[in-house]
This record gives C-alpha cells, sequence and structure tokens, in this order.
C-alpha cells in the first residue's frame, strides 16, 4: 500500500512539472492581437445587405427604419457598442465566453445530433477483436504522444495567412467535461487541479473502466502495456445485459441534470460518474456496425460515431459531455465525437492529423517487466428511479436518432483542384452549389452559416460566414434560364464566388456581424435593458433560423464531419474536398416532409456535375 502511494505521488510531482511547461508553452497566445468589436454602423448595414436576397421589398423597408432608429447617432445602439468596447477593454476576449454560453451552456437541447460533432475516419484493414484492440492500444499511445507535445511545448504554433493562431484550446481538450445544469451547464477542467488526471474510461458493452495509462515514473504506458490491460478490460466486460448508464447523458439537458442529482446522492456513484468525467478522454469499444450494402455503409457508419446507433447497438458505450471520445469498432470503422463548448474543428483536425501519422510508425518502446494493476471497473447503484431515468433515455434516444437521417457519399468527378484552375475559391464555389442546390429542391434561398475560425485573436473561438449574397441570388435565378448566355452565367458564377470569397476575408478580419449583433442584444440584458427592438422584428427571426448548417472538416485525410440540423425544417451539410474528390454529409430530420436528405444529395451531385460542364463544357 506504502509502494502504491510513492508511486502515485511520484507520477503526480512529474504532472506538475509538465503542467508549468504546458503554461509556459501557451503563453505565446498573448501573442495573438485581441479580437476587435466591429464598427456599428458596418455590422448594421451589412445586417441589411444580407437581407436583402430573403426579403420582400415591403419588408426590408420596415426593417430598414428600424435599423437605422436603433444606429442613429447618440442612439441605443451607440450605447450598447460603447458598452461592448469596455467589455472589450476589460476582458481578454469581449464575445467567446458569452458564445459559448449561449450557444452551448444554454441550450435544453440533446447533446447527441443537436449539439456534438462527429468525425468518422477511413475504415482501418481488419475485422475482429483482437485487432480491434490492437488498434485501440495504438490509438491511446498516439493521443497521449499529442498530449505529450502539448504539455513539454513541442505542439507548433499554428498559422493561418501568416497570422498565429491562439492555442489555449489544446490543454483544455484533455480532463475535462460537461455538467448539466437545472438552467446552463457548465465545462469543469480536471487537468488544471494540483492532483491531474493520469486515467482514461474505457468503455464496452455498456460497462465502463478506469485504465491507468502512466507509469509510477510518470512515462507513458507503452502499447504493450496498454494492449495487455484492454485484454483484461474485455475479460470482464462480456456480459451484454448491463444498464446503460451513459444513455442518460443524451437526454434533454434540464431532464440529464435532475437525473444528474439523483444519481450523485449514492456514493458509489458518485465516485464512477467523477472517473469518468475527470478522465483524460473516453474510449468507446463498439460491436460492429451493421452493414446492409457498401453504398450506406458510410452514412451507417458516421451516424455509429454520432449516436452510437441506438439503444440495441452502441450508444451505451458513450458518456456525450466527455469532451474527448474516441470510438473504436470491431469492424473497422473508428472515429471522434467531441463536446464543442470547449473543442471545436481545427484542434481536432490536428489532433487527428497526428493520431494518423502515429499510427504509421512501429512501437518506439518496449515495455517495462512491471506489474500493471488491474484496470477498475467503474460499478453504479441502480435504484427505481435512476432505472426509470434509464428507460426513459432509451425511448427518447431512439425517436431521435430513427428521426435523424444521415447521407454521406464520396463525389469523385472533382474536387478543389477545378476552382482552383479557375482562380475561384474552393471554400466559396461549395458554398454557392449548395444553394445553388438548395433552390433547386425547394425554389427558394434559404439563410446558411458557414463555420469559420477566430483563432487569430486572443480567445477567439467561431463566426458565422452567412449566405445568400445578393450575387448567389443572381446567379441561381440565371443558372436554370435558357435565354442566358454561358459566358453570362460563368461571369454571375464568378461573381457569386467571389462575393462570398470577400466575405470570408471580412469575418477572417473580426469583422462578422452574428456574432456582434448577438453581443448587442446581451449587452443590452446585462444592462437590465428590454430586448432592443430590432432582435425582435421577425426579420431578425428569419435571418437567425438556419436552414443550412454547413462545416469544412480542414483535414488532409478521407474523414467525413457529421451533425444534425439546427433547426427541425433544416439540414446540416458538412464537406471534406480533396484535390480530385469532396467527402460530404448531409442529414435532415425525417419528422419534417419538406427535407429529406437523399433528394438534396441527389440534386447536389447533379448540380457539380453541370457546375463542371459549365466551367469545362465538353462539346
Amino acid at each position: 500500500m506504502i509502494f502504491r502511494k510513492f508511486q502515485a505521488g511520484t507520477c503526480r510531482a512529474w504532472l506538475r512539472r509538465v503542467s508549468l511547461r504546458q503554461e509556459l508553452c501557451f503563453s505565446s497566445s498573448s501573442t495573438v492581437p485581441p479580437q476587435p468589436v466591429p464598427p456599428l454602423a458596418q455590422t448594421l448595414q451589412g445586417y441589411l445587405t444580407a437581407l436583402e436576397p430573403l426579403l420582400p421589398p415591403e419588408e426590408l423597408s420596415h426593417t430598414r427604419r428600424m435599423v437605422q432608429e436603433f444606429g442613429r447617432p447618440g442612439g441605443l445602439g451607440s450605447r450598447l457598442q460603447d458598452g461592448l468596447e469596455k467589455r472589450a477593454r476589460l476582458t481578454k476576449n469581449w464575445i467567446s465566453p458569452w458564445w459559448t454560453q449561449w450557444a452551448y451552456l444554454e441550450s435544453r437541447q440533446p447533446l447527441p445530433v443537436h449539439s456534438n460533432p462527429a468525425i468518422s475516419l477511413p475504415r482501418r484493414d481488419y475485422n475482429g477483436w483482437k485487432s480491434q484492440l490492437v488498434f485501440a492500444s495504438k490509438l491511446i499511445a498516439a493521443v497521449l504522444d499529442f498530449k505529450a507535445k502539448i504539455n513539454t511545448g513541442q505542439l507548433p504554433v499554428e498559422y493561418m495567412r501568416g497570422k498565429p493562431l491562439c492555442m489555449e484550446l489544446y490543454p483544455l481538450l484533455f480532463s475535462s467535461c460537461r455538467i448539466p445544469g437545472p438552467k446552463h451547464d457548465y465545462v469543469a477542467h480536471y487537468g488544471r487541479s494540483r492532483r491531474m488526471p493520469t486515467h482514461i474510461t474505457v468503455v464496452r458493452n455498456y460497462q465502463f473502466f478506469q485504465l491507468e495509462v502512466y507509469n509510477s515514473d510518470g512515462s507513458r504506458m507503452t502499447e504493450s502495456q496498454i494492449h495487455s490491460q484492454l485484454l483484461r478490460i474485455r475479460s470482464q466486460s462480456w456480459k451484454t445485459d448491463k444498464e446503460p448508464m451513459g444513455i442518460l447523458t443524451s437526454e434533454h439537458r434540464h431532464t440529464w441534470g435532475a437525473a444528474y442529482n439523483r444519481l450523485l446522492r449514492d456514493k458509489l456513484n458518485k465516485e464512477s460518474v467523477r472517473m469518468i468525467e475527470t478522465g483524460l478522454f473516453s474510449l468507446c469499444l463498439d460491436s460492429p456496425v451493421m452493414r446492409i450494402s457498401d453504398e450506406k455503409y458510410a452514412s451507417r457508419k458516421a451516424a455509429q460515431i454520432l449516436h452510437g446507433g441506438g439503444t440495441f447497438s452502441n450508444s451505451g458505450n458513450r458518456w456525450f459531455d466527455k469532451t474527448l471520445q474516441f470510438v473504436v469498432g470491431e469492424d473497422g470503422s473508428w472515429g471522434l465525437l467531441y463536446e464543442p463548448a470547449t473543442a471545436e474543428g481545427p484542434p481536432i483536425a490536428t489532433l487527428l492529423h497526428h493520431i494518423l501519422e502515429y499510427c504509421e510508425k512501429p512501437d518506439p518502446k518496449r515495455a517495462p517487466l512491471i506489474p500493471l494493476l488491474m484496470p477498475k471497473k467503474l460499478y453504479f447503484h441502480i435504484d427505481r428511479e435512476i432505472k426509470r431515468d434509464i428507460e426513459n433515455a432509451k425511448q427518447n434516444l431512439d425517436i431521435l436518432i430513427n428521426d435523424l437521417d444521415v447521407n454521406v457519399f464520396n463525389f469523385k468527378k472533382f474536387g478543389k483542384d477545378l476552382p482552383k484552375q479557375h482562380n475561384l475559391s474552393p471554400n466559396s464555389f461549395i458554398q454557392v452549389a449548395l444553394q445553388l442546390a438548395y433552390y433547386r429542391v425547394h425554389n427558394e434561398v434559404c439563410v446558411a452559416c458557414d463555420i469559420a475560425s477566430q483563432r487569430m485573436f486572443r480567445g477567439g473561438r467561431t463566426e458565422y460566414i452567412r449566405s445568400p449574397t445578393n450575387e448567389t441570388l443572381k446567379f441561381i435565378l440565371a443558372f436554370d434560364d435558357p435565354s442566358v448566355s454561358r459566358e453570362a452565367k460563368i461571369q454571375l458564377f464568378r461573381e457569386a464566388v467571389d462575393a462570398y470569397t470577400a466575405l470570408t476575408q471580412q469575418v477572417l478580419r473580426g469583422y462578422g456581424i452574428d456574432h456582434h449583433l448577438l453581443g448587442l442584444k446581451l449587452q443590452a440584458i446585462e444592462e437590465g435593458m428590454s430586448i432592443p427592438k430590432i432582435f425582435m422584428d421577425t426579420a431578425y427571426g428569419l435571418a437567425t433560423h438556419w436552414k443550412l448548417r454547413t462545416g469544412q472538416v480542414p483535414a488532409n485525410t478521407d474523414s467525413v464531419m457529421c451533425f444534425g440540423p439546427l433547426v427541425p425544417d433544416g439540414y446540416a451539410i458538412c464537406y471534406n474536398p480533396q484535390a480530385d474528390h469532396v467527402h460530404f454529409s448531409i442529414t435532415a430530420f425525417n419528422c419534417c416532409e419538406e427535407t429529406h436528405a437523399e433528394t438534396l444529395a441527389l440534386t447536389l451531385k447533379n448540380t457539380w456535375c453541370q457546375l463542371q460542364e459549365l466551367l469545362q463544357p465538353t462539346v
């Protein structure tokens, strides 16, 4: 017993030294500039311009008068702008904490589908549990190697367009977890504590295990050590009749908050939950994805990472509040699920890139000949109330999963090289094409958001690039009009793509409109005012009803990101453009009769082919 205490003490002393180096490493974030508060007049004009393709003239005139009143010199808008500028002077970032609170922590929607993005990676070349555990061991070692680079200051500062990016998110990815509350959630970061966690959580057949991943001297366990521990976990988790405790985390946040408090009344439950929450990350060892056809396998695989496939599949192997969850299936499927209040796309892409590179290398270290402690199984005391909570959560999650239509496909005729050949931005090309495809299905354009990073600013997170633009609408109306010449269509298409590129550049300079408008609204609430009329206007409701939620995967590998729509009558479209092909995932809710993921996917494929024909006619 004394020996074990000495082991733990030695390990934690090492981790405290690492923590100091980590702080020194990420002090470089102070070199990036603060996020500017955009000029009020510029944002209000941008807002009106964004409404032009969406509103009839009489409604636009009404909103223009309201916006002009709000923005007049010395008016309400000016007062709120002054408040935001003062907030910017006194805080690290004037909008990021508000955005995280408003967009994530105050949302009461379930985390699966509605919030947590999933990334599905190319299937590994194996089938069976033995190879599953070998790869899982490699993956754990790769993630620990990435964490070591963060801890020791070896992770290079990232740059975008020659400018350094804020690196503050990286240390927060590990040993963090979202905690449910009655009105809003909060995120607990256990990696900052004096007794830094040294374990991960492994889940198999709905059973959770605490797996220590560091030796007594603070060194990381080798792949062979981890593999031997995973074999032990498998031998202790063969039963398949266990209650799926993780399902509770899939509930509506208010419901889960109440169940969470009931669960933690029991000491055993509290200890088990704390072990899951404090772990560096979670590893989910899933049973195989049902394979109906090769065509639908990609969609099923992405859905499996996103929500676990349902209560009769792997959904009980998730703890949706956890910031990082790696999923490894018996059939070679694998991926990652992350909680976006703490994590976001580009840092996750950097982590995945490191994992893929690491997995190509042989195990660099021999396993030391020391006995390993048995992985600790986490037990729960389930009373009648908790049993009822689990049954309700199972029902609700299956309803949510059955309501989600997921369509993943690989468009192979061309990739981002085609727009580049014509001096067009690939991302802007895709965004205009999405609007055209949507118009062809629904006979209208719709409000769309594309997520752009703001990490070029201190403490920056994300901002929306919104569409459609006036130029996009003009191009869409001309594209299927036979009276418009090919040359005119190409010119209109180029203008639409260039207009979106200009919007992108404006957002990357810190002058997006959506977070600024949100900030003005929240500043009014902060000062105890009534919500300004501009935000009660039907136009603002329309402008923030995001029927197209889009996102680009910034990765050089054939990965597919997937998440659910923001609104019941909308779509979510993720895309990963490679040189000669593009991966897409489209989701929609079955409960909405107007939206259909497969129809939009077929239309998008057809639209892409026609855009290629427009730019490079075969005749």
